[in-house]
């Protein structure tokens, strides 16, 4: 099992998950083309992908699964809440999940979650081989108690870091924006994060990735100081998906 980043942060997201001969997209926040050109940077084309998943219907992650999902023919799988409010236009094929019923796509076991973010039906997502599993958590603004059972004994997780508050606070963004980013349905600061982590089993851990890092309001070090604190590891073992690279493949033993 493996995973990388085309990109991450306010500008446009998508994760890579593979297992055997299945690999999913999750989100698609690029243009046709810049997906493509991210793919190819990580050894894959589009018809390599089984399919996307869509986390919510923001634009920095969904704004790209439409247009993709029909030129590559790819099916799409979204709550019903998302669906309800995407305006994109169609795609190649439709299914909905339940936010509380686990799923399979080809040799990947999906559980989803949701989570408290500004969007109509939100989730996130671990992924498991039936050996190993991945959390994927970005785009949520608390925690709460089913989010801390969710991502218990993984061997890795993608973590949002969005912002740190005293940069937020004093930052270009207008009042309303600091509110909601800050707010209980915004985005994780680095205390967040950093709180969650201490409230789950990581003895399996083997790769920690920091997400959704705002370029304005956040410097890489600070998360993972915080993080590798947390953790009793030196701040160069956390990794980083950044907006204009994302990150390469880690893989799971």
């Amino acid at each position: 099992m493996r995973f990388a980043s085309l990109g991450s942060g306010s500008k446009g997201n998508a994760t890579l998950v593979e297992t055997g001969a299945t690999r999913v997209m999750i989100d698609c926040g690029f243009s046709c083309v810049e997906t493509e050109k991210r793919l190819a940077r990580l050894g894959l084309e589009a018809q390599d992908l089984a399919g996307i998943l869509v986390t919510h219907e923001h634009g920095d992650h969904i704004s790209g699964v439409a247009r993709f999902s029909r030129r590559h023919r790819l099916p799409v799988w979204m709550t019903a809440g998302t669906k309800a409010v995407h305006k994109g236009g169609e795609v190649a094929a439709w299914h909905c999940f339940n936010g509380h019923q686990d799923f399979t796509i080809g040799e990947l076991h999906i559980t989803p979650f949701p989570v408290p973010h500004d969007a109509r039906e939100p989730c996130q997502f671990v992924f498991s081989d039936g050996e190993r599993r991945l959390g994927v958590l970005t785009d949520v603004g608390s925690v709460t108690p089913h989010m801390v059972q969710a991502l218990h004994n993984l061997d890795a997780i993608i973590l949002e870091c969005n912002h740190d508050p005293n940069m937020l606070a004093v930052g270009p963004y207008p009042p309303s924006l600091k509110r909601r980013v800050g707010g209980p349905f915004g985005h994780f600061s680095n205390q967040q994060a950093a709180d969650l982590l201490a409230r789950i089993d990581t003895e399996r851990l083997q790769h920690l990735v920091i997400a959704h890092l705002s370029e304005k309001n956040n410097h890489p070090e600070l998360p993972r100081a915080l993080l590798a604190t947390v953790l009793g590891r030196p701040a160069e073992d956390i990794l980083v998906a950044d907006q204009p690279d994302g990150m390469p493949w880690l893989s799971l033993n």
